[in-house]
């Protein structure tokens, strides 16, 4: 599993030019899932995105969580994320876990945030466009 996690001012996820779904201070997160990962491997990283410290206190310090600032979180299924651009110039996606397995662990992870804070999703398998304000700039990558 891995997930790029960008904080952000605000985000919002457009598909067919008409907005689905905006959060405001949080998270932006970009998810992909690959064979072998499960539910434990969500739980893990569930707990690493909630807790991560990337928010700053009242020192300008990177010391608060997405729960400390009471944030929310724009949850996008990403299975480009296991691009594999080793070989020519056209990425392979094997390694990306299959649609109707991905849709099942990408939906059991937006209700496992969902149960600490509130989480928009975009529509797994659609064409969506992203807007965000990238606040930082901060982004991270995780890998399960």
């Amino acid at each position: 599993m891995r997930v790029i996690v960008q904080r952000c001012k605000n985000a919002k996820c457009i598909i067919n030019q008409k907005v689905k779904s905006e959060i405001e201070e949080g998270l932006v997160l970009f998810v992909g899932f690959t064979e072998g990962d499960t539910k434990e491997t969500i739980l893990g990283m569930v707990n690493k995105i909630l807790n991560l410290r990337i928010f700053d206190d009242d020192d300008g310090v990177m010391n608060r969580s997405v729960l400390d600032v009471k944030g929310e979180i724009l949850s996008i299924s990403q299975f480009t994320l296991y691009a594999d651009c080793k070989k020519g110039n056209r990425p392979s996606y094997l390694k990306a876990m299959k649609g109707p397995k991905a849709s099942l662990l990408y939906d059991f992870f937006n209700k496992t945030l969902s149960d600490y804070l509130s989480v928009q999703t975009g529509v797994f398998g659609a064409n969506m466009d992203i807007c965000f304000t990238n606040h930082g700039p901060v982004t991270i990558m995780l890998e399960r």
